[in-house]
C-alpha cells in the first residue's frame, strides 16, 4: 500500500474533529461523562503522539538513506 507524506506547508481542513470538540459546550455533561470524555481524550492523544513519532521515525530513515546515497 503507498502512503503520500503530507505537505507540512498545506492549509488544514476546516471543523476538523478537534476544532469541533474544542467548540462544543461542556455544561450539559455529568461528572461521569466528563471523566468518561477525559479518558477516550487521553486515548485519542496518545494514539495521535504515537502515530505522530512513527511518522518522525520513518522520515529520520528516509532522510538518513538518500543522504547516504547521495553523498
Amino acid at each position: 500500500m503507498l502512503h503520500l507524506m503530507e505537505e507540512p506547508d498545506l492549509p488544514r481542513m476546516q471543523g476538523d474533529a478537534a476544532s469541533k470538540l474544542a467548540a462544543e459546550d461542556l455544561a450539559p455533561y455529568s461528572q461521569d461523562e466528563l471523566t468518561e470524555r477525559v479518558a477516550l481524550l487521553e486515548a485519542e492523544i496518545a494514539r495521535v503522539k504515537a502515530h505522530r513519532d512513527k511518522s518522525s521515525a520513518h522520515r529520520a530513515a528516509a532522510d538518513a538513506f538518500f543522504k547516504k546515497s547521495g553523498s
